[in-house]
């Protein structure tokens, strides 16, 4: 595998405490359900600023947490050297989603507008909350305040259009709601 610091990473975790004196280290998922980020067991992680290959060679749960071993990282001196160290695979090496779905970061960074034309802002980040998604929405210049909004996400109701081409998100959501 050739590693290419330049392609586009998604971070799908980060890397725990040292677990034991094998090596073995708590794993930080951000994927839903969070035992599915060990269907990627080759991740990246930057070692001394270098890009590096980290495969997860065993796993387990205790309880809620997941714990991990990494192949090479066989005692707690080796695993220190990487606790904290963000987990990403490439963007491409993401499953395919079905038409109309989207992954939470190519949300990201997106324009939202209302459908009277405002510009709220571009998409921050999402927040899980359980009823649904919702969008962070900051202001850029030419949004029409300097409101943060928090948007849900819900097809069809609020989420109206979502153009992958332009960067957009067309919302059904008046400008002075909540006010």
């Amino acid at each position: 595998m050739t590693l290419d610091n330049d392609r586009k990473r998604v971070i799908l975790g980060q890397v725990g405490k040292v677990h034991g004196i094998k090596g073995w280290l708590r794993l930080n998922s951000f994927t839903t359900p969070p035992d599915k980020i060990l269907a990627y067991a080759r991740l990246l992680g930057a070692i001394e600023g270098e890009l590096q290959v980290l495969e997860i060679d065993q796993y387990r749960r205790q309880g809620e947490t997941l714990v991990v071993h990494f192949k090479g990282f066989d005692n707690p001196e080796t695993s220190r050297s990487i606790v904290g160290k963000e987990l990403s695979i490439y963007a491409e090496d993401l499953p395919a989603l079905d038409k109309g779905s989207f992954y939470w970061h190519e949300l990201e960074g997106m324009e939202v507008l209302n459908e009277a034309g405002q510009t709220f802002g571009v998409i921050d980040h999402l927040l899980e909350t359980g009823a649904n998604d919702v969008l962070v929405v900051l202001p850029i210049d030419g949004s029409i305040d300097d409101r943060e909004r928090l948007i849900p996400y819900i097809k069809g109701s609020v989420i109206k259009n979502i153009d992958t081409e332009k960067r957009r998100v067309l919302v059904n959501w008046e400008a002075g709601y909540l006010d």
